[in-house]
């Protein structure tokens, strides 16, 4: 039977993590060929962890040029993203973007027309669409049955994160290594979710706090406020300085509300429109009445190794992706806006400058100060994205 041959360009916290998703079966279609990385540290560690058989090059291009892949993960650093998928196409490969796209929109779009001009898979690794409990919301919502949306609020404040872990890269929360903090690193999979599930609004104001829990140059608090084409209105809340932090997710529709916390997901559903009822009952206080109503899910919350499942079969046999990379300039959007806002001092209207933002984002680089005297560290990720609760 034949498998994908993946090379994984960059092999930190999460490249590391999908060698060992491929290496231990969990995606039969799939073979790892070869890895790259420009650490030699984590070439060493490729060497003595992984198979003989899989090639290490000191970089993503030597991997690409090399022509020993059909396909390529690309999980570096987030400015490399863009440049390396394009690449990768370029050269005849197949390429699956870790999050985010890349840290501009302006440098995603190009990566979108190269991969639209291609007759090659190009995928996001927007793994929290595999959970049960996203994807029956997503449902929901797009079903109408509960009419219309008027309200959006996520509160995701369990991102937590010590000085240490942004100590472990010399390229990790600074302008020019990774350009942005919070909405960069942590929140492209809640951003993805909220424009997935709700849509994208029209306008975003926001609050990015720099610096305001740890020692870094970018944001680790942010509030946003969102306002949508139909009226609707949206809270978005993070941080990676809260412990205890809270993951809740609502959705306020006519006829009911969504409630996403816990690795739950409840529904009070409504017996008539709220709107209907609004304008025709003749009481002045009472709300409308409804219930609880009990939900089914499938259950399955595969992460990481169903992305990668759905990116062979879509090389293999044309079977759906999980998310088409085209999609990733969405939450990319979202978080440039809110940057942008924050940056101005005032509300920022979708689309919106994408030169005024990388005008901005450049005056921020070129103050810029890469980490020194770094403790180079690989964390295990595999705690923070299997439930709800930690993505």
């Amino acid at each position: 039977m034949k498998k994908v041959k993946i090379g994984i360009i960059g092999i930190g916290n999460m490249g590391s993590s999908h060698c060992n998703t491929i290496i231990n079966n969990q995606v039969p279609d799939m073979e790892l060929a070869a890895v790259a990385d420009v650490k030699e540290a984590k070439r060493n560690w490729a060497k003595e962890n992984l198979p003989e058989s899989v090639a290490v090059f000191e970089d993503g291009d030597a991997l690409i040029e090399d022509s020993l892949c059909d396909a390529v993960i690309v999980a570096t650093p987030h400015y490399e993203h863009p440049r390396l998928v394009i690449k990768a196409l370029e050269h005849g490969l197949h390429a699956l973007s870790e999050k985010p796209a890349g840290v501009y929109t302006k440098q995603v779009r190009e990566m979108n027309e190269a991969a639209a001009k291609s007759n090659l898979v190009f995928a996001m690794m927007f793994n929290q669409r595999t959970n049960h409990v996203y994807r029956k919301m997503h449902e929901l919502v797009h079903s109408k049955t509960l009419g219309a949306i008027k309200r959006v609020n996520w509160i995701i404040t369990d991102w937590y994160r010590t000085q240490a872990y942004y100590n472990s890269g010399e390229w990790r929360a600074t302008w020019e290594g990774e350009g942005g903090g919070v909405l960069l690193n942590q929140c492209p999979h809640n951003l993805d979710l909220l424009q997935w599930i709700c849509g994208m609004p029209s306008s975003v104001q926001a609050f990015c706090h720099n610096g305001k829990w740890h020692d870094i140059e970018v944001e680790d608090d942010v509030t946003a406020y969102l306002e949508y084409p139909s009226g609707a209105t949206g809270v978005f809340v993070t941080t990676t300085g809260d412990a205890p932090g809270t993951n809740r997710f609502e959705i306020t529709l006519e006829k009911g509300k969504l409630v996403c916390e816990s690795d739950k997901l409840t529904l009070y559903q409504l017996d008539v429109s709220e709107r209907e009822y609004c304008f025709t009952a003749t009481e002045g206080f009472k709300a409308p009445e409804g219930q609880y109503v009990t939900l089914e899910t499938d259950g399955k919350n595969p992460q990481h190794s169903g992305v990668l499942n759905a990116f062979a079969g879509k090389i293999l046999y044309g079977t759906p992706l999980v998310a088409e990379g085209a999609e990733g300039i969405n939450g990319l959007t979202l978080s440039n806006a809110m940057h942008l806002s924050s940056w101005l001092g005032k509300p920022v209207k979708l689309p919106f400058d994408e030169d005024l933002f990388l005008t901005e984002l450049n005056k921020r680089r070129a103050t810029s100060k890469l980490k020194k005297n770094v403790k180079e560290v690989t964390f295990d990720t595999g705690s923070t994205y299997g439930s709800q609760v930690k993505l």
